[in-house]
């Protein structure tokens, strides 16, 4: 390649779109995690921080905020970018939005969660990269997952 670091990155991208990424390793929600959430959203609803009260729930255990969930999906461990590849010059990356967020399935108190990416389209928009990532959020065990996303990232070269 011999084009400018977005042109590159732009055709590396390209390359990519449709592909299915590696999955982030496994991560555990654990009830620490599901009250420090709630304590920093201010939503304390019992189906998440209150366990034995949530036992008898309509999901049978405490879960996780559905925003929770949006929220670390794109930074779960082993994820690197989950699908984006090191694309030089590149200096940052920003969230700026977020399309066709739907939760499909309450991610249970100690279930384990991974992420898998799936890039979607990639456009120049006022000299930075608009990359859209399909982010699918899978539950060990489940059948269904837990949430589907479309991430809207803008790289900044």
């Amino acid at each position: 390649m011999s084009g400018t670091p977005i042109e590159n990155a732009k055709e590396t991208l390209n390359a990519q779109i449709g592909q299915a990424s590696e999955p982030t390793d496994w991560f555990e929600i654990t009830q620490d995690r599901v009250n420090t959430f709630a304590d920093a959203t201010l939503d304390q609803q019992w189906i998440h921080v209150d366990p034995e009260r949530a036992k008898s729930g309509p999901f049978g255990a405490p879960i996780a905020h559905g925003q929770l969930t949006l929220s670390i999906m794109s930074f779960l461990p082993g994820g690197a970018g989950v699908g984006l590849p090191a694309l030089d010059g590149m200096k940052l990356g920003i969230n700026y939005g977020w399309n066709k967020v739907r939760f499909m399935n309450p991610v249970q108190v100690g279930a384990k969660i991974r992420t898998v990416g799936k890039l979607k389209s990639v456009e120049e928009k006022g000299g930075m990269l608009e990359v859209i990532n399909e982010m699918t959020v899978e539950i060990d065990g489940a059948d269904k997952p837990a949430c589907v996303a479309e991430s809207v990232l803008r790289i900044v070269f």
